[in-house]
């Protein structure tokens, strides 16, 4: 419920307290010609011309399926086999909520299971809750958990700048107004062996993306190792289309794991709605955020399932809670558990090598170009689906001219997060993108950039 001021003294207190020296000073911000009450409205228009309307708008976009992408920084156009929106579109799917009634929430509930079941398998964990909102929120709330399983005197949170930036700074404002502090997040040149040597009795948690930002995949020989005998936690952020080809972080040993939900039967949809994975040992299920499903059995015998393991103060007595997070992505949960399912582990393996050959071939044709250079910061690191392109000219005039001259939405501008990376590139190939895309994409820079 908002509280409005009423009297003059009430609105004079409210506008000091957010040092505003009037009323007409706090919508300044707002244009003119749609500020109340002025509003300079067009003519009422009919459902048909509303529909032309809105149409000629949605025109005016780029459709991912029907130009070549290059874009990914965390957002990926990947295929959608047609099973998953078959399965959304249900309406006791589409409606669906919170299922606190297990005995009308079978359907949603057993579903939510077989994801965590799944995620299990597909990170190597052992716990997974269902869901968190993006890869971001996920991080997050995985350092919370290590803040708070490790203890008071522990409030260091070691943080690889390879680490989708996006992710970090949502982390640094979870932690924003607590004595927690970050370590190395600031310097583009650190890296996991770096972050290492820093390790102390202070260190809560090593957070590293794998593969990272940047595509390219971590070494992470004895890393668990250093982090656990330190005492601390090790967090690894990670692409799960990646691990239908690589070892699961489980398998080296991370504690928690965590990645955005997106490319698993997921649109790009401008941004959102997306899916945070959230995977984690047995020993901290009970500091798990978020819905955890569990499997069990009526007075009957019958199998059913259930919310368990969670605190009632994380769904209700909030003032108590261990974080904010109290709702989930189900319908987007859902969308990664057919997707799997769908898939199976040779699909996923399948779409793993796709990207991984098809990203290979790109980036060789590419180095190739006079005045280019790929992955120049680690030419021998071996990478995934994506890659970095020094280029000779800067990144917006390169991508406005693929998209007006080829018709081509090219790669991220690197330099939007890292100043030392002017004139970097980063180039997403997932199994969406074709050789013949690939070679006009090549073709493409090596004319715009004459």
């Amino acid at each position: 419920m908002t509280y409005v001021p009423h009297t003059e003294t009430e609105r004079r207190e409210m506008l000091d307290a957010i040092d505003v020296p009037s009323i007409e000073a706090l919508f300044e911000g707002i244009p003119g010609p749609i500020r109340f009450p002025d509003l300079a409205l067009s003519s009422a228009l009919s459902e048909m011309e509303i529909d032309t309307e809105m149409r000629g708008l949605s025109d005016r976009n780029t459709a991912m399926d029907r130009t070549a992408s290059f874009l990914g920084a965390g957002a990926y156009h990947h295929y959608i086999p047609s099973t998953v929106d078959y399965v959304l579109q249900r309406g006791e799917f589409y409606t669906s909520y919170t299922p606190y009634q297990p005995e009308i929430s079978q359907g949603m509930l057993q579903a939510m299971f077989e994801y965590q079941s799944m995620i299990c398998r597909l990170t190597g964990m052992e716990v997974s809750n269902a869901s968190h909102y993006d890869g971001a929120t996920s991080l997050a709330e995985a350092v919370l958990l290590a803040l708070d399983a490790t203890g008071e005197d522990r409030r260091r949170v070691l943080l690889s700048p390879a680490v989708h930036p996006q992710y970090r700074d949502v982390v640094k404002t979870y932690l924003r107004g607590t004595n927690a502090s970050i370590v190395g997040d600031d310097d583009s040149e650190v890296e996991p062996a770096s972050l290492q040597s820093l390790l102390d009795e202070k260190t809560a948690a090593l957070v590293i993306q794998n593969p990272n930002f940047f595509g390219q995949l971590e070494d992470v020989e004895g890393l668990a190792e250093a982090v656990h005998d330190a005492g601390a936690l090790l967090i690894v952020v990670c692409d799960p289309i990646s691990l239908g080809l690589f070892h699961p972080p489980g398998a080296y040993g991370a504690d928690v794991v965590v990645a955005d939900g997106q490319p698993l039967g997921i649109p790009p949809s401008f941004g959102g709605p997306h899916l945070g994975v959230f995977a984690t040992r047995k020993a901290y299920v009970r500091r798990l955020v978020g819905r955890v499903v569990g499997e069990t059995v009526d007075a009957d015998g019958q199998r059913g399932y259930v919310l368990t393991l969670g605190t009632r103060e994380q769904h209700i007595r909030r003032a108590k809670a261990t974080s904010n997070i109290c709702t989930n992505a189900g319908l987007m949960a859902l969308a990664a558990a057919v997707y799997l399912a769908t898939l199976g582990r040779s699909g996923l393996k399948q779409v793993a090598s796709l990207c991984y050959h098809k990203s290979h071939y790109a980036a060789a044709q590419i180095r190739d170009l006079e005045g280019f250079q790929v992955n120049p910061h680690a030419p021998a690191a071996p990478f995934f689906k994506e890659f970095v392109v020094e280029l000779p000219r800067s990144v917006d005039a390169v991508n406005a001219a693929l998209l007006d001259e080829f018709g081509i939405v090219g790669g991220y501008d690197l330099g939007r997060d890292y100043p030392s990376f002017d004139r970097h590139m980063l180039v997403a190939v997932t199994e969406r993108n074709p050789r013949s895309a690939i070679d006009r994409l090549v073709e493409g820079l090596r004319q715009v950039t004459r």
